[in-house]
Order: structure tokens, then sequence, then C-alpha cells
């Protein structure tokens, strides 16, 4: 093995002509983050991919392949995968599993929050969001970080120094949020959105945030509850609310005519935009959603 590195160094042959560590992430924002800490190290695969949702989605063969040829599975937890477990299962994973959130400080789910039997999206009392918090962030710097050094030993200096220098960049953003929303009085920062997927942002950043569905994008919002929601949007004053790139927007519309509120714009939640588009990153989404809401205050 040492003789045939020395010859492809000898040749001019580049590092990166070794093999890179399969790791398979669940969905575009866990992807992201990977990548970002793994580098060239990796090669990574997201299951659910851009603009497209988590809560909804539903292996294929090819996804069992995918997984079953890893030698690391990233996934966020908090409930969020519920199709996680049997994808597991049917691929017969035996590399290491990452859970991202591990550790974390998790922020309650909506009572009116119940499992899906047909799908086993089970969030049970937990928020699974917790990544629009850049704070709690930090910690999933440290679990993808350290899975992926268990797994590649070697790389182990490669993955601190590129997860500290994304834990900067994360830091960054955050300071950043924080001065944005600062500018606006407490009173009216107040917003709605399609699902309950902002609660941690608002926590992070004492924003008063309504939805019309809970935490899952399974849960259907009643006529009962969007008159209730009506109410307290004219109510509080709520000055926007906005669409997200992968829910459907009609109750949204149907509200904002009856509330006479108008849509603030499209919010990226529960995953990534496409490459071109505005959200291609974790720390492009996080930066362009601030933007967006920061809109709807002036």
């Amino acid at each position: 093995m040492k003789k045939t590195l020395a010859a492809l160094l000898l040749l001019g042959m580049p590092a990166l002509a070794l093999a890179k560590v399969p790791v398979v992430a669940s969905f575009s924002i866990i992807a992201d983050m990977t990548r970002e800490i793994g580098g060239d190290r990796v090669e990574v695969v997201s299951l659910v991919g851009p603009d497209q949702d988590a809560h909804v989605f539903q292996p294929s063969p090819a996804d069992i392949k995918k997984v079953s040829a890893a030698k690391v599975l990233v996934t966020n937890g908090l409930g969020l995968e519920g199709w996680m477990s049997r994808l597991d299962k049917a691929a017969n994973f035996r590399g290491a599993t990452v859970v991202a959130s591990k550790g974390i400080k998790t922020r309650q789910a909506p009572e009116e929050e119940h499992a899906d039997e047909d799908h086993g999206h089970d969030h049970g009392d937990v928020d699974p969001h917790a990544w629009h918090d850049p704070a709690r962030v930090q910690i999933y710097i440290k679990n993808i970080s350290a899975g992926l050094i268990q797994a590649d030993p070697a790389g182990k200096a490669e993955y601190q120094r590129r997860a500290a220098d994304y834990a900067a960049k994360v830091k960054a953003v955050d300071d950043w949020a924080k001065q944005q929303f600062a500018a606006v009085p407490a009173a009216k920062r107040k917003m709605l959105t399609s699902h309950d997927a902002f609660g941690y942002l608002g926590e992070r950043y004492q924003l008063k945030v309504l939805a019309i569905q809970g935490v899952s994008t399974e849960s259907e919002a009643s006529a009962k509850g969007v008159a209730q929601l009506t109410r307290q949007v004219r109510k509080e004053g709520v000055t926007a609310i906005f669409m997200e790139n992968m829910s459907d927007a009609r109750l949204l519309k149907q509200l904002s005519a009856e509330a006479k509120v108008r849509i603030g714009g499209k919010l990226y939640a529960d995953a990534l935009s496409g490459p071109s588009g505005p959200a291609a990153s974790y720390l492009q989404l996080m930066r362009y959603n601030v933007d967006t809401i920061m809109k709807s205050f002036r």
C-alpha cells in the first residue's frame, strides 16, 4: 500500500485519487453540514434532496442500496426521520450512525401534534427542527465531526480543522441574525408560517411564531383551527405570513385573504434550495430566511 501511494505521488497523482469515505445523510441540510466538515475526504449522498420533504419521504430500493454501501449514516434524529429505522434494517447497515442532534436542549412540540401510523413520523413531545438555531448547530457540528473521525481516524486533523472553521462561520451568522432582530421592537417580532418549523428560530431571537400546521407537514389544519389563527393574527397585529419551499400554500393563501395580511415571501424550512437557488447551503438558508423575515418587519 505504501509503495502504491508513493508511486501515485511520484506520478503527480493527487491525494483525492484515494477512495473517499461513503456517507449517507438523511436530508439536504444535514448533507450540507456533513460536506462542510468532511471536505474532500468524504462522498456525501442525501436521501431527501433539495426542496423535498423529509416528513413524507418514502425510501426506494435505490435508497436501500445507498445506505447499504455507506460507511457512515448521518441523521437529524428527534423523530424527524420516522422511516429511518426501517430503512436501516432493510439495508442491513453495519457502519457508524451519527445522530447530529444528540445532546441538544430540545423544545416541546405543539400539543395537537400526533404520530402518523402510516408513515411513522412520531415526533412525540419534541420539535425536531433544531437546525434553525445556530447555537444548537454547534452541537450538530461536534457530533458530525466526531462520527467522521470514528469512521476515518486518519482524517482526524482535517475534520477538526474544517469543523472549527465551519463553527466560526455558523457563529458569525448567529451574531449577524441577533443584530438584525435586535433592531426590531419585541412587540413587532411576530410571524406566521405554513407548519411549525421555526420554533427554535423564534426561541433564539425572541420571535413569536404562529403556524397553521404542527411540526410535521402531515398534520392537517382544521377549518376551526384556521379560523382561530385568523382571529389571532388580527388581534396580535402579525404583519406578514410566509410560505415554505416544501409545503402546500393553499391554506396560507386562504388565511392571508381572510386576515388581510400580506404573504411576506417563501422561507426554507426543512430543505435547501437547488444549487442555483437562494438557499443552496445551510449558511445561505439562514441568511435568506432572516433577510426575508426582516423585510416583513420594516
